[in-house]
């Protein structure tokens, strides 16, 4: 036992070399192998951030040389905008500055039903808004409202146009599901005053009739777009804004029309019209000297304001835009020409037969009677047709002719309104042809021209035979009344000065003459110049109407210094006694009151 216990610890004990480096090695190998997983994840780490970082190098390439320029405009894009500021149209003023026209903040009020709600003191809200809209918009009953308020369910619009004061009540009522939208709306202080002129603009703010269509350009400001800087978050940088950006000049659009005279020959009108029964009529008024329209009028008319209750027909200014033949009104130009060119003189005596025969045609006067041989100032007082064909037939046809193209009878006036029409002479070969034509035309029938066509022929009398472009528009002006800028108006020498101061004498008689037609005109202390005119109206299909007549009456003030000149028209008055001076003259002579009045024209001086 003892033996064998000992070689037992003897093997246990001592190891043989052999033996011990085989587990040196196996020691090693395992180590070997345990250092060897870190290393190669270590390398494999490395080789992806290298990589990454070549990637990266070559993104940066591009970037920042590749795409440098394409990024730098994107940048610059992102980081700056443009804006066009909201110009208003200029305003509109009258010569004394009243304003006419101009731009204010109202606005739109919305309702959306869905969203009426209920609250500890408002039980029912849709009675409640219903009743409290309707007493702030004073049109609508709160039952209209309810009704309005069940078309649907959101975005019902309720009212346009709404004022400041409107707003805030509404906006103080803080209930859900009122809404208001802000814009500009343009304003017309003067209503329907001043509507044949001025005219409107659309709910699109772009005009429509009058100088807000044909001004266009003018009143609609040139407006700049401005480039501008921001943050990335859309903050416009303060150092970016053009230091013009609030500048905008204040010239306004001034016109030739005085207010004081506008609303006096609008109430003068309106009450004629009215008492006549007539169908319309029109007043206008011209500063003779450069064709200055001081007043023009029409009735009826239309509110700019409301001008989607208004006819259509009432947008059009008839004065401006539509024919008419007329009649005797037109006779001291048939004189002034044919003096012009030496074939009548003022005391030449001509005989009036009472009728002339032209052709197979019979010529009567409108009294059926005759005043025998008479002077030219006789015949322009008595208003005779027959006189007038005897001075037309000393005119050759042709130069006849001439002399009505001379005057502008187949062309427009050039006023700076919208829609003017262009004055109608019967084609030259059949003018010169037809004896007949010669004849008519001599005492205002068979060519038809607009009012603002015989207010400037009858200008060109008082202004010593100058042909006046008639015109509204004066100018830009600041707000210090400078002007800044005025149209050109072109004037033509026609007639003689003497001539025509000789015929504006002759119109004298006709108002402070024996026998005159126009001394419903009269002003005592003044000497007034006019003359009457009583036209049948032409068919649609030719010849005319049988119960319709134009009447008319124009005027110069005063004669010893002619100035003014006024027209009145009254179209389709009702019953017998319509005439020139019974319907139009009586309105000329309270217009000229209330020009002299306004003008402070001194009384005339005695012959």
């Amino acid at each position: 036992m003892d033996s064998s216990h000992l070689k037992l610890n003897s093997s246990k004990g001592n190891s043989s070399p052999f033996t011990k480096h085989i587990s040196r090695q196996e020691r090693q190998k395992q180590k070997s192998q345990q250092q060897g997983v870190p290393v190669f994840r270590l390398l494999l780490v490395w080789g992806i951030l290298l990589l990454a970082m070549g990637g990266l190098a070559y993104r940066l390439y591009q970037l920042q040389v590749v795409q440098a320029n394409r990024l730098q405009r994107m940048a610059k894009a992102q980081q700056s905008t443009s804006m066009q500021p909201y110009v208003p149209r200029r305003s509109i003023v009258d010569s004394q500055g009243n304003v006419l026209a101009t731009d204010r903040l109202t606005y739109t009020l919305f309702v959306h039903p869905r969203y009426f709600e209920a609250t500890k003191e408002i039980t029912n809200p849709t009675d409640y808004i219903a009743r409290e809209l309707a007493t702030i918009l004073g049109d609508v009953t709160p039952e209209q409202l309810k009704e309005k308020f069940k078309e649907k369910e959101s975005g019902i619009k309720l009212a346009t146009g709404l004022n400041e004061s409107q707003a805030v009540r509404i906006g103080a009522l803080r209930m859900g599901g009122v809404d208001l939208e802000k814009q500009y709306s343009r304003y017309y202080p003067q209503d329907e005053m001043a509507a044949d002129i001025v005219g409107y603009v659309d709910g699109e703010h772009q005009g429509q009739a009058g100088l807000e269509l044909s001004q266009r350009e003018i009143l609609e400001r040139e407006v700049e777009t401005y480039a501008i800087r921001r943050t990335g978050k859309g903050v416009v940088l303060p150092d970016s804004l053009p230091d013009n950006l609030l500048q905008s000049n204040d010239w306004q659009l001034q016109l030739t029309i005085d207010m004081r005279l506008q609303r006096a020959a609008r109430e003068l009108l309106k009450a004629q019209v009215s008492q006549q029964k007539a169908k319309r009529g029109t007043v206008l008024v011209m500063d003779a000297q450069d064709g200055a329209i001081l007043a023009m009028v029409n009735e009826p008319t239309f509110n700019p304001n409301e001008y989607y209750k208004a006819r259509v027909e009432y947008f059009k200014n008839w004065a401006v835009s539509d024919l008419y033949e007329p009649g005797s009104t037109f006779k001291p130009v048939i004189v002034a020409l044919a003096m012009n060119e030496g074939a009548v003189k003022p005391k030449d005596r001509l005989n009036d037969s009472g009728s002339i025969r032209v052709g197979p045609w019979t010529i009567s006067n409108a009294s059926k009677s005759g005043a025998g041989l008479i002077t030219v100032t006789e015949a322009i007082r008595y208003s005779s047709n027959v006189v007038m064909v005897a001075i037309a037939r000393r005119l050759k046809p042709e130069r006849y002719y001439e002399l009505l193209q001379e005057v502008g009878l187949d062309s427009r006036t050039g006023i700076d309104l919208p829609g003017e029409a262009t004055n109608y002479l019967k084609p030259r070969q059949s003018f010169m042809d037809d004896p007949i034509e010669q004849a008519t035309t001599s005492f205002g029938q068979g060519l038809s021209l607009t009012p603002i066509k015989l207010l400037q022929l009858n200008a060109m009398l008082a202004n010593g035979g100058k042909l006046v472009t008639p015109h509204v528009v004066k100018g830009l002006v600041d707000a210090r009344n400078h002007l800044h800028w005025q149209p050109d108006h072109p004037i033509k020498q026609v007639v003689k000065p003497e001539v025509a101061h000789s015929v504006v004498q002759m119109m004298e008689s006709v108002v402070s003459g024996d026998g005159g037609t126009g001394k419903a005109a009269l002003i005592p202390g003044y000497r007034v110049g006019g003359k009457t005119g009583t036209a049948q109206k032409a068919g649609p299909r030719g010849g005319y109407l049988a119960n319709a007549k134009i009447t008319s009456f124009v005027s110069v003030l005063p004669v010893d210094n002619p100035r003014y000149v006024v027209v009145a028209i009254i179209d389709e008055p009702k019953g017998a006694n319509a005439y020139g001076g019974t319907v139009a003259a009586p309105v000329v002579k309270s217009v000229m009151e209330a020009l002299i009045a306004i003008k402070g024209i001194p009384p005339s001086q005695a012959k």
